[in-house]
């Protein structure tokens, strides 16, 4: 019975790697092929990944050395802002956009900071929060260099209940008016600020102290 058994095993196995023999002769090739496009697939995907790496690395290096110029070589941060934005990759092209901005409302340049700010905030490849950032800044700038509405163009979208956003842009709202002499409209915009317990404290107390200033019937000093 061992005998037969060892037989029909021996058979069995010959069958078996005659039927592979046969398998490799008509596949094999393809199975090489698909071997050797998955090496070359996980090679070009890792380096891939590290040539990314090493420009957001170079991006990041860039991005510090011109936040360090920014206050003593404005001209000379602005321009390596520049060269960010066109060749640096990641997020730092969008925060060299923003930081261009601010450079330039610190210089007194505050209608090239705004349209820079509204370029930002109006460019849908730029993710939501960023855009929203840019209209809140833009919204704050148009306060002393616009009207109520240029500012409410900017930031009313974003003051609904429930948006990260909606205490600066009521901020700004309310301060839009009260310098534009509406008090009514003041009013309702920093009540909104002091009845939400989600405000922070410092545009809390702002809201407050303005909201004082419009009880004692103090208004804003006219621009010449």
């Amino acid at each position: 019975m061992a005998h037969h058994e060892s037989f029909f095993r021996e058979v069995s196995e010959d069958l078996r790697n005659e039927r592979f023999k046969q398998l490799w002769e008509r596949f094999g090739i393809v199975v090489i092929a698909l071997v050797v496009i998955l090496i070359l697939g996980t090679a070009a995907y890792v380096g891939y990944n590290y040539w990314q790496g090493q420009r957001a690395a170079k991006s990041g290096d860039q991005f510090l050395a011109a936040l360090r110029l920014g206050d003593s070589k404005p001209a000379d941060a602005l321009k390596s802002l520049e060269t960010i934005e066109k060749n640096g990759t990641g997020d730092y092209p969008v925060l060299a956009r923003m930081r261009a901005a601010s450079i330039l409302a610190g210089q007194g340049k505050a209608k090239e900071a705004i349209a820079a700010y509204e370029q930002i905030g109006n460019d849908t490849g730029i993710p939501q929060v960023v855009r929203d950032a840019a209209h809140i800044r833009a919204g704050f700038l148009l306060v002393d260099h616009g009207t109520f509405d240029n500012v409410a163009d900017q930031v009313q979208p974003l003051s609904d209940a429930g948006n990260p956003f909606r205490h600066s842009a009521r901020e700004a709202l309310g301060l839009a008016a009260w310098k534009a002499g509406d008090m009514k409209t003041a009013k309702k915009w920093l009540d909104m600020i002091v009845a939400d317990e989600q405000a922070p404290t410092n545009i809390s107390n702002e809201a407050q102290m303005l909201l004082g200033l419009i009880k004692a019937g103090d208004k804003p000093e006219k621009s010449s």
